[in-house]
């Protein structure tokens, strides 16, 4: 035997049917706050501060510096051309 029921109503209507709690102001009230943080760092960063942020999450810890870092390049590129293995002893 097969029944089969048919319940042509809202989903605003089955929720209330249902009992269960309208989180529609509490999602709209998340969203903004979410858009002003958002557009508050937005404008808050300029393209010298990102890149500055970026580039010291990709460095290592030592180094957190571009100066630093090429230093070290170029360190270990002078030992190697003068055949060393680029370890200091």
């Amino acid at each position: 035997m097969k029944i089969h029921v048919d319940i042509d109503c809202t989903p605003d209507e089955a929720r209330r049917f249902l009992g269960l709690p309208d989180v529609a102001p509490m999602q709209a009230a998340v969203v903004e706050e979410m858009q002003k943080r958002m557009l508050a760092g937005l404008q808050a960063m300029d393209p010298e501060q990102l890149m500055q942020t970026w580039m010291q999450g990709m460095l290592p810890a030592g180094m957190q510096s571009w100066d630093q870092m090429q230093k070290a390049f170029w360190a270990q590129m002078s030992a190697m051309a003068s055949g060393g293995d680029g370890e200091k002893p």
